[in-house]
């Protein structure tokens, strides 16, 4: 895109849409509340406003990038469509017996998730092909032909077909496809051996059930979002945000809606990394929270982790193993239910408790004035001083100060004999305890020490808890950028157009076929290539190979990445010495006189982003005016304090700000506690770091 396209860039979170346009240098940003029924509402809404603040027509925009959350919270919620499995005969159980892993080895009453569909729902054909591709059982047209029939009786709206090894042979699911089109016409089809081609037929059969669980319902509303902007005079091309961080045309995501679970914070991963671009930082713990949800991700070498699979639904406190998995690339990271909606109770042991259910934005938390009458964590924000009630979300919505203080009473503090701000502490120290907790797990699960990492908050709430947190984890450094409160939807604007393709074939080092491998990563990239083809015909691409290796026996891989020479010439020994290299530095040890086993192979094709310009830090410091002063309860102190009010678009480049301090902008207010400094860099970003008590 030229430098002066105009971009815009809108993120469906559960609470609030986030709108961002761009025009050359300049940026426009809005939050409006998420309109449930109809999210295209909200697109529409955000995108007039930011439209106007710019001075330009809705036409003149040339492209946009879209993420949300409505493909997670249609699983979460079962709020789908229709939808039936297809299956290898003895395998119809395979979704409900799920593995063999409890994530709660102790509890005798361990209650399961249940499956997305029921028994009922779930059909089977005579048919099998082996673990090597043969087929040892061929597929009957007419038994095919015979169930589509009892099918159609049934009115499904949209079909799954997962069959045994169909990764290594999908003539059968092809098959099946053509029966259903030719029987049913205008019936949703998804394929395993398209969703998600990969070995272990749990998770591929999960992964191909939700998508076409959800297919129907994405589709129609990416339908009617197109309809909309065209109706408003808006004809340019619309790309979604997919998992892994990459953004694909509206077909393919219409096509695999499945991979946009998670698109919204995976967007705020690609905004983290590219201010840890910016500031040459090679480890960054990015730290994203909005009105229903904070998700921690690490960031390496300024790029963002990522896994081939990610749980959607976790049942026990979001707690890894008790959810649904779905096997698609996604960037790497841990969701709690935190966020600004997020309700507390007092549970039955008299200790606060904080999410997962989540006020949203209907009715929203007690002080929104909407109907909510339990306490959420916006609800003890403004209690203890952090948010100021008449100018929340740039004085669009008034704040009741009242409400909130009462909701924390009647739930908490008349159960716990404690004051309104008691409560409030109470509260905010629960949930900040979780999302620190969650990021000690996450990192510890990765072999990394906080300690040396630092940390970049954006989305709404999160510059509001990100110092305690830091304080928490021992972090010494806290970046909060400009256009923090919409980071997710400035993400989506900095991403690179990609598509991940994955297959497995099982290889062991010590049957190390060449030919084999180079044609498998030849055809991998073809493919997703010509993904990113369609969206961006003339960039420059790039491609990332990857191969997921364990020692034979053990249940999981780790990726291990190749360059494109290491790809081309593939070799025993080179993969042998980078596979145990990861491995000693994720466990500790290599494993003598074992063979290594090769289960995926993958790549990742992208264009390749603009170059990011370094920011030359401050040098000098100079004090920053303050425009009055609040009391502010600091937790650490576990006191009130009075702390200055810095407006942040008032800050120049080397404005030093001396904790405690509140600092205000229209989509989000940023917490500096009294063991924290501050300095605006010369990008805006408000760079805090501990006070260093030896000169003070």
């Amino acid at each position: 895109m030229s430098q002066t396209s105009v971009r815009m860039g809108v993120d469906i979170g559960g609470t609030f849409t986030d709108v961002v346009l761009e025009i050359g240098g300049r940026s426009f940003s809005t939050k409006v509340l998420t309109t449930y029924v109809a999210p295209e509402n909200a697109i529409i809404d955000g995108m007039k406003q930011v439209c106007e603040l710019a001075s330009i027509s809705v036409s003149k925009i040339d492209q946009i990038i879209h993420g949300t959350t409505l493909a997670t919270n249609a699983l979460i919620e079962r709020r789908g469509a229709k939808t039936a499995l297809i299956t290898t005969q003895g395998f119809r159980d395979v979704i409900e017996m799920r593995s063999e892993s409890r994530f709660e080895q102790y509890d005798l009453n361990l209650t399961l998730p249940e499956p997305l569909l029921a028994r009922q729902q779930r059909y089977t054909v005579n048919e099998r092909v082996s673990a090597k591709g043969g087929v040892l059982i061929p597929l009957d047209r007419a038994e095919v032909e015979s169930l589509v029939e009892t099918i159609k009786i049934a009115g499904y709206e949209s079909i799954a077909v997962g069959l045994m090894h169909s990764y290594l042979n999908s003539r059968h699911e092809e098959m099946i496809r053509e029966v259903l089109i030719d029987k049913l016409p205008g019936v949703s089809v998804s394929l395993s051996s398209e969703v998600s081609p990969q070995m272990r037929e749990y998770e591929r059969f999960n992964t191909v059930v939700a998508n076409a669980y959800i297919k129907p319902m994405m589709k129609s509303y990416l339908d009617r979002l197109g309809g909309q902007l065209q109706n408003e005079g808006v004809s340019c091309p619309i790309f979604l945000m997919h998992s892994g961080g990459g953004i694909i045309s509206i077909e393919s995501a219409a096509e695999f809606p499945v991979r946009l679970v998670e698109s919204g914070p995976a967007g705020g991963a690609v905004f983290a990394a590219h201010i840890a671009s910016q500031y040459g930082l090679d480890k960054v713990l990015s730290f994203d929270m909005g009105g229903t949800t904070a998700k921690i991700c690490l960031i390496k070498g300024q790029a963002p982790k990522t896994s081939r699979v990610f749980e959607v639904a976790r049942s026990y406190r979001f707690k890894k193993g008790s959810g649904m998995p779905i096997s698609i690339p996604v960037i790497d990271m841990v969701e709690i239910g935190a966020g600004g909606g997020s309700l507390a109770h007092v549970d039955s042991m008299r200790q606060i408790r904080v999410g997962p259910e989540s006020a949203g934005s209907e009715p929203g938390p007690a002080c929104y004035g909407r109907g909510g009458d339990r306490p959420a964590v916006t609800d003890a924000d403004l209690v203890l001083g952090k948010l100021d009630p008449d100018n929340f979300a740039g004085g669009s919505i008034k704040l009741d100060t009242d409400s909130a203080s009462q909701s924390l009473l009647s739930v908490v503090g008349k159960k716990l004999d404690l004051d309104a701000q008691t409560s409030a502490y109470g509260l905010c120290e629960v949930v900040d305890e979780n999302m620190a907790n969650a990021a000690r797990v996450h990192a510890v699960e990765n072999g990394e020490d906080l300690a040396e990492y630092t940390m970049i908050a954006f989305g709404g709430a999160a510059p509001l808890h990100a110092g305690r947190l830091c304080e928490k984890l021992g972090v010494e450094r806290l970046l909060v950028p400009t256009g923090a409160g919409v980071g997710s939807a400035i993400g989506f604007l900095r991403a690179p157009f990609s598509f991940e393709a994955n297959r497995s074939v099982y290889m062991r080092l010590s049957n190390f076929k060449v030919a084999v491998i180079q044609h498998i990563l030849s055809e991998l990239e073809t493919e997703s290539s010509s993904f990113v083809r369609s969206c961006d015909a003339n960039a420059e691409m790039r491609s990332e190979y990857k191969a997921y290796m364990r020692y034979t026996g053990q249940g999981e891989e780790i990726p291990i990445v190749l360059s494109k020479e290491q790809a081309l010439n593939p070799d025993a020994s080179t993969f042998h010495q980078l596979f145990e290299e990861d491995y000693i530095g994720l466990f500790g040890r290599a494993v003598e006189g074992m063979d290594i086993e090769i289960t995926v192979w993958s790549v990742n094709t992208s264009t390749i982003p603009v170059a990011v310009t370094a920011i030359d830090l401050s040098v000098q410091f100079v004090q920053a005016s303050s425009s009055g002063e609040r009391r502010l309860f600091d937790p650490a102190l576990g006191e009130n304090v009075q702390a200055d009010i810095i407006l942040r678009n008032s800050l120049e480049a080397d404005s030093f700000i001396l904790g405690p301090a509140v600092i205000t902008e229209d989509e989000t207010t940023i917490i500096l506690p009294s063991s924290r400094q501050a300095i605006c860099q010369t990008d805006g970003c408000i760079d805090i770091q501990r006070i260093d008590t030896t000169q003070h």
